[in-house]
């Protein structure tokens, strides 16, 4: 894993990196906090979205103000406050997109105690970042709309100071104590809830009956159990004729494994590779807000060469050379996780494992992990910097995703990649590709898989301790939850408890919360499934996903309350309402035909497709009996024609599957696996440049011109 960087602490006696440091998290914050507008310009262009491009520093101002006010230099130390007086000024943020301020008198960042240090500023309303203050270019499918209602405004922080630092400890302190007992009473709740299966269990046994065999594939579960007996066997006599030096016997398998014995229950993606005769390779990544995240190849060792002639490549070792001259190079996919996951999901199985199987299958594999994961890290903040968990799931869509394909591009030499999400990763590439967000994205895929898509919400977000989520204000969010990480005593857990201890309860907890069940998983693995889960998100994240002005109020991720209560009378769900918006809904009915009167949030049910032609071809599996989140509800929307630009490849309800039994169902091969592989070739774009997959010689390419608008199973 990617070990944080040690990020420099701005200097409270020297004015002038203080002065540059605020300037420097003002470029972040801008991205994130006001509408931007991307030109074709070239002189605004500094590069790709890789890990190559220019760091942010805390010792000088950023490229990206080149052309602000020059008075920035001359503010006293008692008062250091951003200042943009200048009329339809241009400031380049990042590497792609530009601001446009009109006629705008701002002030970023508040003034500060005795040292001259930033404060932070209050978040703004959404009412207060009017459009009307920003111009945008001939292309409006462009902007990055951080008015919408979908998205509330981050908070905006500056560098550290007295105060500063004194609300964060209190921040900190409350959070530790209210988030902690939250969850205690979680985790006692779970266990109290598997008292009647605890007691089912103990009855079949005194009644000497096996309660396993009530378990929809325990006769498939028991061979592989067997197997797993077998390997270990082998393993075993395999080190200790090596230890006495006498004959070893070969191996019949086609990838020879080069760990082996007792499984070590470890968070470890290299470790499971190796144990199926792959292996693995890390890199970090750089995204264009400064975070370093970790990409994970996943490669047949036979296939590659060792070389440590590119030392720039940010690997965790001596770099991998695949042997381009024995064999064409397979077709690159990536894969992201859900949440509170890492890709580390996809590793979990052994040979069922859906990385594994790609791989064997005649892919190029990549695992992409979002922002902080198992090890949070940020060129410029530490983690005790509020800054570096100022983020929601619009970051992770508009900068990690990018930044990890191009990365990938970059390393395999292609133009287009496959993208394969399950669950939080369907709904950052959702929102990523939408015309609102990051359009141009799509031109880098052949085919968006999703699995168990998360757009909108199932319903479980009824539940008690969600709602409880949702209606805390979000001052009292951030006193319960606090401004950094998610309830980090979880992930710190993870080093104290014995691994099958940290996974029996990992999964009683996660059951609990998210109503699923292990009845179609292979038992026998399950303590491991759960190594690779939680791992660290912003309390602002969560606060998107369940608080009370996000997901959870709007329960969808692209559309308004307003406009999802629309589709349901138009696809004649019944609409289960409050009085409160019953009344809302009666007024916007009432008065639509009078001029001027449009809901506050200055959206209609009308409000269009969320996609334009740039969206590449959708491949969705919905689980049928999914609580979490509404799969069946987003097929409607391209099946009722809402969505005109979007190309279904295939689309699949599994009857009787839920949220996470399609990467880790014992029948996930037949049901999902298979028709991913297909459709990864179906779309490949250059199909002579690579190799053919294992049971892929058949499979024609798919034509939108052909296909019609949707085509299921």
């Amino acid at each position: 894993m990617a070990k944080p960087s040690e990020a420099k602490q701005p200097s409270g006696d020297d004015e002038s990196k203080t002065t540059a440091h605020a300037l420097s998290q003002a470029d972040v914050q801008i991205k994130c906090q006001i509408t931007k507008t991307v030109h074709s310009k070239p002189k605004t262009q500094a590069g790709s979205i890789n890990g190559a491009t220019t760091p942010l520093t805390n010792d000088g101002c950023s490229d990206s103000l080149s052309n602000g006010d020059s008075s920035h230099n001359d503010l006293g130390r008692d008062e250091i406050v951003i200042e943009d007086r200048t009329k339809d000024s241009v400031r380049q943020v990042g590497n792609h997109d530009v601001v446009r301020e009109t006629e705008k008198h701002s002030k970023l960042l508040s003034r500060s105690g005795p040292a001259g240090e930033l404060d932070v500023v209050p978040e703004k309303s959404n009412q207060e970042t009017d459009g009307k203050n920003f111009q945008h270019d001939e292309e409006p499918d462009k902007i990055l709309s951080e008015n919408s209602p979908l998205f509330p405004s981050l908070p905006l922080y500056g560098p550290p100071s007295l105060k500063s630092r004194f609300r964060c400890i209190l921040f900190r302190l409350s959070a530790f104590v209210l988030s902690l007992s939250f969850l205690v009473f979680i985790v006692i709740a779970s266990l109290i809830t598997s008292v009647p299966r605890v007691t089912k269990k103990l009855f079949y046994k005194l009644t000497l009956r096996d309660i396993k065999r009530q378990r929809p594939f325990y006769e498939e579960e028991c061979r592989r159990a067997d197997i797993r007996r077998q390997k270990r066997k082998a393993w075993e006599h395999r080190t200790s004729a090596e230890k006495i030096g006498g004959d070893q016997e070969g191996t019949a398998d086609e990838y020879p494994p080069t760990e082996g014995g007792r499984d070590k229950i470890v968070c470890d993606v290299g470790y499971y590779a190796r144990r199926v005769g792959l292996d693995v390779d890390m890199f970090q990544v750089r995204t264009d807000d400064g975070f370093l995240i970790d990409l994970w190849h996943v490669y047949d060792p036979r296939e590659y060469t060792t070389s440590r002639a590119n030392a720039a490549s940010n690997t965790s070792g001596p770099r991998k050379t695949f042997k381009s001259n024995e064999k064409k190079p397979k077709f690159p996919v990536l894969l992201m996780h859900g949440l509170l996951q890492s890709s580390g999901a996809y590793c979990s199985n052994d040979d069922d494992s859906l990385a594994f199987w790609l791989c064997k299958s005649g892919f190029d594999v990549w695992l992409g992990n979002n922002r902080c994961g198992f090890s949070p890290a940020h060129e410029s903040f530490v983690q005790t910097d509020p800054r570096m968990w100022c983020w929601n799931i619009r970051e992770m869509g508009v900068f990690d995703l990018p930044a990890l394909t191009s990365r990938v591009l970059q390393e395999t030499g292609f133009d287009k990649i496959g993208l394969i999400c399950h669950s939080q990763g369907t709904a950052e590439t959702l929102i990523a590709l939408s015309k609102d967000q990051r359009p141009e994205f799509g031109e880098k895929l052949t085919v968006f898989c999703g699995l168990a898509p998360a757009a909108y919400a199932g319903p479980l977000i009824g539940k008690f301790y969600f709602k409880f989520m949702r209606n805390i204000s979000p001052f009292l969010f951030q006193m319960m939850f606090g401004i950094h990480a998610f309830i980090p005593f979880m992930m710190q857990m993870h080093s104290i408890l014995h691994p099958k201890v940290y996974g029996w309860l990992g999964y009683k907890v996660f059951s609990f919360l998210f109503d699923w069940s292990d009845a179609r998983w292979d038992r026998g693995l399950r303590n491991r499934l759960f190594q690779f889960a939680p791992v660290y998100v912003s309390a602002e994240t969560m606060r998107w996903w369940l608080g009370q002005d996000g997901f959870a109020k709007h329960k969808c991720i692209l559309s308004t309350k307003e406009v999802v209560k629309w589709e349901e009378r138009e696809d004649g769900h019944a609409v289960e309402t409050t009085i409160e918006e019953s009344f809302e809904r009666s007024t916007m009915t009432t008065n639509q035909g009078e001029p001027g009167n449009i809901p506050q949030n200055g959206y209609l049910p009308t409000s269009g497709p969320w996609y334009n032609e740039r969206v590449p071809p959708f491949a969705l599996w919905v689980c049928g009996n999914d609580q979490l989140v509404d799969g069946e509800r987003l097929l409607k929307r391209f099946t009722k024609g809402r969505e005109p630009h979007v190309k279904m490849v295939h689309s699949k309800v599994i009857k009787d599957y839920e949220h996470l039994d399609v990467i880790w169902a014992i029948d996930a091969v037949e049901q999902v696996f298979i028709e991913i592989r297909e459709v990864l070739w179906q779309t490949c774009n250059a199909r002579d440049r690579y190799r053919v997959p294992e049971g892929c010689e058949a499979v024609a390419t798919w034509s939108p011109e052909l296909d019609s608008l949707t085509s299921g199973s």
